[in-house]
């Protein structure tokens, strides 16, 4: 994939992953990298369960990245309140 179809990819996962984490979107630079980010990990976690990863600009990959995307918001928000807790 070109970096503008990784972008445009990030653009749209990391939207959606927002949404669905915190009902609003993080900016369009952060959603570009939230979704970029996303994409690595939620590839990393299909394939470690034999699936296929990103494979290109197609709705699988959409989803794998969303997927990862929710899982990185979810982490950083675990971490994140659990420094203002303490």
């Amino acid at each position: 994939m070109g970096i503008i179809a990784w972008i445009i990819l990030g653009l749209i996962a990391g939207f959606i992953a927002s949404k669905i984490v915190n009902n609003s979107g993080q900016g369009i630079v952060m959603d570009i990298v939230l979704g970029i980010v996303g994409a690595l990990v939620g590839g990393f976690l299909v394939s470690i369960v034999g699936g296929a990863g990103i494979t290109g600009f197609n709705i699988w990959s959409i989803l794998v990245a969303i997927f990862g995307a929710v899982v990185v918001l979810w982490i950083y928000h675990a971490v994140a309140g659990r420094r203002t807790v303490g």
